[in-house]
């Protein structure tokens, strides 16, 4: 991996009752619930098919879950191991819980999402009673005039809003030398698997939150891994859309060529039934205008999916660079080989080096560009990235603690999308991206492209920053603004490790049943330990 190539991860990589196994886990970590649940219904791994037949059933309800949810946030994120995944509780979820389960007592029914409860990003806008500020102090006290348009959908869908997680501050564009899960609001995010190490960035909340079962879903943003590496490090599903599949419009940005929102889930199935509810066109996005099968249920028949006939490309790098990860991944191969699939050995990470550049030139104007034009959009004291600049300088003890705000000084510095730097870096990463994936898949008749999405999780640390442990199979997929499932594939000393599926423009449907079809090989996937350390 180039150096470029590290550098852009370290800086922009930057989910009542409790079951008995869940109170003896906590038991064993002395976390306590602040009071006792009477209903019994597992909550452990529950999936989104599992909860509405036990609301069809009256077995339970959109109350007594959200409020076992809002127990275990209590008793594990916000005291006892202090998870740390959570930035703010919506005031109102319960509410919106008991207004639900009326609606279905009266007999409506929104859809597969009716009464499930979720976490979104705190780079989200929610026009209610929590605030936006992608975990940064500058933005305390920011009440968004109005929902994404992704929250919108929620909302429409019939979902419990059950808070916002921590991020990475500024989705991890501040620092070169950043901690992936810290945010000056929020403080560190931990891993639930090992709580010393890293959760991955920046949707790191998301990952950790939708791990450790404290909703049944989450969403999180992707610029460049912000999905694919909390996915992977926190041993969950996340799907990078297309950008376009899913409107940004309400969503504080980084680039408007690369980022998008995307579902963050314990199963493949949830991901897909999240992904096909808040896919459509948006008129404050023209990205939207461009998915030429709007409406596609992603998560129909995929049962049906199979590795038989597939062929899956993987970069030749890929498979020599750590000798555990070796191991696991080459058993990997070997197990779809068995099923059926081809691997075939291709080269994707070399024009991937080439891009990483030209990548981050784009993302410095873009960042400058897209975050100007949202502080203008609200009510905000700030309006320019040199005033924020300025507010970290003037509470630099609060805002600045660990490291410093060097990459949010150079965007402050650029010109405007005119420039001609920033029109020859787009054509240099954008478009190579998408030829070089584009004809990988072409020339080898490929379905897709496979690869580790990251190394091992690392130690927090706060001081020196990330230390990214390589692979990034995901990278030029996120370049090309192109989509990435991302799922688990095994553990190494208790760390999870993910395989990402990557392919071409609005290619979701044939990624997902491929990683279906994995998953369902693999049964990788098992909760968290909450370990202290290894």
């Amino acid at each position: 991996m180039s150096s470029r190539r590290r550098f852009i991860h370290h800086s922009i990589l930057a989910a009542a009752g409790i079951n008995t196994l869940l109170l003896s886990r906590c038991k064993d970590l002395t976390v306590q619930s602040k009071s006792e649940v009477t209903d019994v219904f597992d909550l452990d791994e529950v999936t989104i098919e599992s909860l509405q037949k036990m609301y069809s059933a009256g077995s339970t309800s959109a109350e007594k879950v959200t409020q076992a949810y809002l127990e275990r946030i209590a008793a594990i994120d916000q005291a006892g191991i202090k998870l740390n995944a959570i930035i703010e509780i919506n005031p109102d979820a319960l509410l919106i819980a008991k207004a639900l389960d009326a609606e279905r007592k009266a007999g409506t029914i929104r859809g597969p999402l009716h009464g499930i409860p979720i976490l979104i990003k705190d780079n989200i806008n929610t026009a209610d009673k929590m605030m936006t500020t992608a975990g940064a102090l500058a933005l305390v006290g920011n009440i968004a005039s109005k929902d994404a348009f992704i929250v919108e959908k929620l909302r429409q869908a019939g979902v419990v809003l059950l808070g916002k997680t921590n991020l990475s501050e500024w989705a991890n564009f501040r620092s070169t030398r950043s901690s992936s899960g810290w945010s000056s609001r929020g403080g560190q995010t931990k891993n639930p698997y090992v709580l010393d190490h890293s959760p991955c960035g920046s949707s790191s909340g998301s990952g950790s939150a939708v791990s450790a079962n404290l909703c049944t879903i989450a969403i999180g943003t992707e610029t460049d891994g912000s999905v694919a590496c909390p996915a992977s490090i926190n041993g969950v599903v996340g799907i990078k859309p297309t950008v376009g599949l899913w409107s940004r419009s309400g969503i504080i940005p980084i680039s408007h060529t690369q980022d998008t929102a995307g579902p963050m889930a314990r199963t493949v199935t949830d991901a897909a039934v999240l992904l096909t509810a808040l896919q459509g066109k948006d008129p404050q996005d023209e990205a939207t205008n461009a998915n030429p099968d709007s409406g596609l249920n992603y998560a129909k028949d995929l049962n049906l999916a199979t590795m038989q006939g597939m062929r899956l490309g993987i970069d030749a790098s890929l498979l020599k660079r750590h000798e555990e990860i070796d191991d696991l991944l080459g058993k990997t191969l070997d197990l779809l080989r068995s099923n059926g699939a081809a691997i075939i050995e291709v080269d994707y990470m070399g024009p991937n080096g080439k891009i990483n550049d030209p990548e981050f030139t784009v993302l410095k104007y873009e960042f400058k560009y897209g975050v100007e034009k949202y502080l203008q959009t609200e009510n905000f004291k700030y309006k320019t990235l040199k005033d924020i600049i300025q507010f970290n300088k003037d509470h630099q003890e609060e805002a600045m603690p660990y490291f410093q705000q060097e990459i949010l000084e150079q965007c402050a510095e650029l010109g405007d999308l005119q420039t001609k730097e920033y029109l020859l870096a787009l054509k240099n990463s954008h478009e190579v991206a998408r030829i070089a994936i584009d004809s990988l898949l072409k020339q080898n008749k490929l379905n897709a492209l496979i690869g580790p999405a990251t190394g091992a999780s690392w130690c927090i640390d706060k001081v020196n920053g990330d230390h990214w442990t390589g692979y990034g199979a995901y990278g030029i997929s996120a370049v090309a603004g192109y989509p990435s499932v991302t799922v688990p594939m095994g553990y190494i000393h208790e760390l999870p490790i993910g395989l990402s599926f990557m392919g071409t423009a609005y290619d979701e449907q044939n990624l997902i049943k491929l990683a279906f079809a994995f998953e369902q090989l693999t049964k990788a996937r098992r909760a968290p330990k909450f370990i202290p350390s290894i």
